[in-house]
């Protein structure tokens, strides 16, 4: 389980990754709306609401094969009465829901699937809510772009091996004169690895990329 930050509007809002599904703490929208409401009052008013144990009951009929319906439809059924509460520990503890979920401790609040996350973002501010996908969609943007380049960094370490004994056995000449020069070629031939899969050199990538080339020590 991982956790990053994005900032949308002023807040800093939390994210973290669970069987490679992102879900975003929604206690941190509530920062957003002005008032004396607790954060846990907030998304506890939007659970009362029938359309959102409707949004609710369908994502998790989707992807939770666990998912108790009977429970849900006792809960649709009460929703919109005055007297209908609903927090998310007992939603989650009554249906076995796995799209929302409260977190004590360090980055602590109320966490939600990504798809939710946005769904509730619409009751705190639509403005909010085109905000913070534009942030959630550089940061994915980010991740996969170092992604990229942690692949092709694994296979150019893997082929490290089979390029030099290529060089070796194929490329340097068999004499005395080149075994203090032979290190050129190494580098030489590397960089046309490099170039490959990078588009660039060693050197002219670590001038490019000075934090993740101090960060990977290359």
């Amino acid at each position: 389980m991982t956790n990053k930050i994005i900032e949308v509007q002023n807040i800093k809002v939390n994210i973290t990754n669970i069987n490679d599904s992102d879900y975003i703490c929604i206690s941190d929208f509530t920062k957003f709306k002005e008032g004396k409401s607790t954060s846990d009052d907030v998304i506890r008013n939007w659970l009362r609401n029938r359309i959102t144990l409707e949004f609710l009951g369908t994502w998790e009929s989707i992807y939770n094969p666990n998912f108790n319906s009977v429970e849900f439809d006792g809960f649709k059924s009460e929703a919109g009465l005055h007297t209908f509460t609903l927090s998310v520990t007992e939603w989650c503890s009554k249906t076995n829901a796995i799209g929302i979920y409260s977190k004590r401790g360090k980055y602590g609040g109320t966490y939600a699937h990504k798809d939710i996350a946005f769904e509730f973002a619409s009751s705190i501010s639509p403005v909010f809510k085109l905000y913070l996908i534009k942030e959630f969609e550089r940061l994915k943007e980010l991740e996969n772009q170092n992604r990229e380049w942690d692949i092709k960094r694994i296979l150019t370490k893997n082929n490290y091996l089979i390029h030099t004994d290529a060089i070796k056995n194929y490329i340097l000449p068999d004499n005395d004169y080149y075994k203090d020069r032979e290190w050129l070629k190494y580098v030489e031939e590397a960089d046309i690895l490099n170039v490959a899969l990078f588009n660039t050199t060693a050197k002219r990538w670590r001038e490019l990329n000075p934090n993740l080339a101090k960060k990977f020590k290359c």
